[in-house]
């Protein structure tokens, strides 16, 4: 039973994290085997300005 973990900076649209999460299901099933119904798609969304690269906040 697969879970897939995606942290994201807000703002995409629902219809975007919808297509995101099915094309991601999409090609776990195709390199795993795994069946489509036990494929986890867990996207965590950050809030602008709550992490840094280099130290420099984003």
């Amino acid at each position: 039973m697969p879970f897939i973990h995606v942290e994201l900076v807000e703002g995409r649209s629902e219809a975007q994290l919808t297509a995101m999460m099915k094309e991601i299901t999409d090609a776990v099933h195709k390199n795993t085997g795994a069946p489509k119904e036990h494929i986890h798609v867990i996207v965590n969304e950050m809030k602008k300005g709550t992490y840094a690269v280099n130290g420099d906040w984003k």
